[in-house]
């Protein structure tokens, strides 16, 4: 009987990630441009948050304090994350480009880091930091609003440890200090308030903790043996990701292995200050001596030195 129920078990896992794969999102993320740099070793991934609203409804805008897409100024990235796992078996790297970094955007000029998204979608954006960073991006993955809440939702939330209360009636949270399951629209205020004493900073944190807690939670036997979870979850999330179009549900999965373990080191690009960008509105600049130390290493499969990691 055991025997049976763990065949049933298998079948039903393989049927599902059949599903996902056949389901997912795909778009031309990683088209080729002129000059492009050579493969680099190690597996990188881009990960964004993008602020679309595709496919929310005025209710669902409303719940998840979303405000429109016009009043945003058009869609662009709240969330951009870099992540090199070694080739070698050292830690994976996972390091956060803030969204108002001033980089120097193919064909527009030097602005915030997310003009590349709205310029240009995830084929822009992959070439900025293809450029700036020297680092070759083998995979995408891309996910909206909405999505993003109901896959909290399809697990039955996350849980999440602020050192401090956080009151942002902009992103809908109103949460305590300390250990607590949130779900989804929570979730997505958690990791889109800046109402902290570093702002954008602080959130990239938060956008890294989110990420760890979701992949914990997505993993553990709560969700992966108990049907009620797992369906869900494996519908809402071809709803939900958007990949490149060479991208299956094993990529992600290898994404997930990477991070499942908690030794990979987080970071934030080392930064100097800020400053102002073509457009004349203030962007945040990196450490430039710091973040080549940081990106070449990456470039090459070596562990970052400490002195490149951002505080």
């Amino acid at each position: 009987m055991l025997g049976v129920l763990l065949l049933v078990l298998v079948l039903l896992t393989i049927g599902l990630a059949g599903y996902v794969d056949r389901s997912l999102n795909r778009i031309d993320a990683l088209a080729g441009y002129p000059e492009r740099i050579a493969e680099t070793p190690g597996t990188n991934w881009l990960i964004v948050g993008s602020d679309s609203r595709a496919g929310l409804t005025a209710d669902q805008a409303a719940e998840l304090s979303t405000g429109d897409e016009a009043g945003a100024g058009g869609q662009r990235t709240d969330t951009v994350m870099l992540l090199h796992i070694s080739a070698g078996g050292d830690p994976p790297t996972l390091v956060s480009l803030p969204r108002d970094s001033a980089v120097p955007v193919p064909g527009r000029g030097r602005l915030k880091l997310n003009a590349a998204y709205a310029f240009g979608g995830p084929t822009l954006l992959v070439q900025t930091v293809e450029t700036v960073t020297g680092v070759r991006i083998d995979h995408y993955a891309e996910i909206g609003f909405g999505g993003f809440a109901s896959i909290v939702d399809a697990i039955g939330g996350v849980q999440l440890c602020p050192t401090e209360p956080i009151s942002d009636p902009l992103a809908g949270l109103d949460i305590q200090a300390g250990c607590q399951q949130l779900d989804g629209p929570q979730a997505l205020g958690y990791v889109r308030t800046r109402q902290s004493a570093l702002g954008d900073l602080d959130r990239v944190a938060r956008q890294r903790e989110f990420l760890g807690a979701l992949i914990a939670e997505a993993t553990s036997p709560t969700v992966l043996l108990n049907p009620f979870r797992l369906v869900p979850l494996a519908t809402a999330a071809p709803e939900a990701v958007s990949v490149d179009s060479g991208d299956h549900v094993w990529n992600l999965a290898g994404l997930g292995w990477a991070l499942l373990g908690g030794d990979a080191v987080t970071t934030t690009v080392p930064i100097a200050g800020f400053g102002t960008v073509g457009d004349g509105s203030s962007a945040v600049l990196w450490d430039r001596d710091r973040a080549l130390l940081l990106f070449d290493a990456l470039a090459q499969d070596r562990p970052v030195p400490p002195q490149a990691l951002g505080s």
